[in-house]
């Protein structure tokens, strides 16, 4: 049996948590390298995408509200209808980068409901394959990513930058 490399699941099991809520953090930040740095495709009004840095599959984001919130019912209509635009242009975007078979898209409310950031709600837009579920993650307890987050960073935002010229 070949054993398989996976230090990013470490970094997020062991590594220090941020005493600041990172949706909120990052997008502070400004420019080209914080934003690479920090894996953040697209900005909008009232909302970003970025790329999740411990994806479940390769193209694996999350399109988040710009206001730290967790109460989806607390969201504007201009904040709401901001928010969904970009998920649709994140399928967009994944569906030319990575031609799926399929999506899972959806938002978790609430650590009960599985949320790992609960207080700062987003959406995840994750590209599916026909038989992307085996027994890796099953038996193995491994997830095998086939492209590295930079190579998924520059392929994304660039379509994400022509998206929304």
């Amino acid at each position: 049996m070949q054993p398989l490399w996976a230090p990013w699941r470490m970094e997020f099991i062991a590594g220090a948590k941020p005493d600041e809520c990172i949706f909120c953090k990052f997008p502070k930040e400004t420019g080209g390298a914080a934003d690479r740095r920090n894996l953040i495709l697209a900005r909008t009004p009232h909302s970003f995408a970025i790329l999740n840095r411990f994806p479940y599959n390769s193209g694996h984001l999350m399109v988040i509200p710009q206001r730290h919130t967790a109460d989806f019912t607390s969201l504007s209509p201009e904040e709401s209808a901001d928010l969904h635009r970009l998920v649709q242009l994140a399928v967009s975007a994944l569906a030319e980068a990575y031609q799926p078979d399929g999506f899972n898209i959806g938002m978790n409310l609430g650590r009960s409901a599985g949320a790992g950031i609960a207080d700062h709600l987003h959406y995840h837009a994750v590209p599916r394959w026909a038989g992307d579920t085996n027994f890796m993650p099953v038996i193995g307890a491994t997830k095998v990513l086939v492209e590295h987050l930079e190579q998924s960073y520059d392929k994304l935002h660039s379509i994400f930058a022509r998206l929304l010229a």
